[in-house]
Parts: C-alpha cells; structure tokens; sequence
C-alpha cells in the first residue's frame, strides 16, 4: 500500500523538493501535504506548482507555548492522514508529546556526521575542530534533538579553504542523494543504515 507523506519546511524547500520529485513511478510513497510555520517560506510555492496540498501554522501567536502549537499542527497533519512525517529544514524544536505521537513515522535530514554537532551551526563547528570531513545523516526522530537512530550519512570532505557556507552547499548536493532513498527505504520498511559515497 502506498504511504501517505507530510512533508514539514520553514524555508525554499529544496530538500522538500527533492523528496516530492523522487516519490512518482513505482516510488512506495506520495506527499499529500507540505506544512510551514512561515508563510512566507519559499517552499510553498514550489510545492502548489507540483500540485501538493499547503498549509501553513504559525508559531509565533502561541508565543512561548509549543504544546498549543503542536496541537495546531496536529490538527492539519491529522486531516491529510500522513503515515510518515518528514522534517526538511523545519526549524521548531518539536516537544516530547508530538514527537512520541508520531515515533517511528517521522524522519528529519541533519547537516552533520551524526551524532557528531547535534544542534546548529554544523558546519562551522566541524571546520572550527578542525575535522577532515563533514556531511549530512537522516535519522529517525526522537525526543532527544538530533538523537534517533540514524539510518544513513554521507561524507563530503573539508578543502582547507572551506568556509561554512562553502561546505553547506556541498553538504546539500549530497542532502538531496541521500533524504530521498532513505524515505524510499523507510517506506519500504527497510530501517538499516546504509552509507552512500
């Protein structure tokens, strides 16, 4: 049975994008919804011009109470019946109750070699270490940040000149190889690790 994916952003999308544009064909998954915490986020339009359901729920009127929120979120997603949530760049750190709501249905991307740099500002902080290498790992999500079972990474290597948004942008070519086969997998059922070169 094909799975039903949301997708989650706060900004262009692209990993959204490279997701959506895998899931045709004898892919085991369509999107049905893309949800932003921003109206504004570029994300959006790309993802009407392909035809996907929108909505958008914003954080800031629930000030500092991210339960509230999170019950706003769960009423859209509820209403689109996603089996699998995909977090691609949605910058909200979800609380324990949401995310325990939807263990092991929800995958996120992060800009690291996990569980190396969980957090923000991957890039700078591996270049800082002076680390050989960085790259990026999607990995289920838990309650703890960053911290679910990763299920694949790829490596990219740090040229000497490398600045934090040099190495994000080759960081991302290989986000846009690796996000769309682990949700294929996952999809699948298939939650082994795999490493892509």
């Amino acid at each position: 049975m094909t799975k039903r994916v949301a997708i989650l952003i706060s900004g262009g999308g692209s990993n959204m994008v490279s997701l959506v544009d895998e899931m045709t064909g004898d892919h085991p998954a369509r999107p049905v919804l893309v949800l932003s915490n921003r109206a504004d986020a570029g994300g959006l339009e790309k993802a009407k011009a392909r035809g996907i359901p929108t909505a958008v729920v914003d954080h800031r009127p629930f000030g500092s109470d991210r339960p509230a929120f999170e019950d706003a979120l769960n009423h859209v997603l509820d209403q689109a019946r996603p089996d699998i949530l995909c977090l691609a760049g949605f910058m909200r750190v979800l609380t324990e109750g949401f995310v325990t709501r939807w263990q092991g249905k929800m995958l996120n991307i992060h800009p690291s070699l996990l569980p190396k740099y969980k957090g923000l500002h991957t890039h700078q902080r591996a270049i800082d270490a002076g680390d050989a290498e960085a790259g990026c790992s999607v990995h289920e999500v838990t309650a703890e940040l960053d911290g679910g079972q990763v299920l694949g990474q790829v490596r990219v290597p740090i040229a000497a000149d490398d600045t934090a948004d040099s190495l994000a942008a080759k960081v991302l070519v290989q986000e846009h190889r690796l996000y769309p086969l682990i949700l294929r997998r996952f999809a699948e059922g298939v939650t082994t690790r795999i490493d892509l070169t």
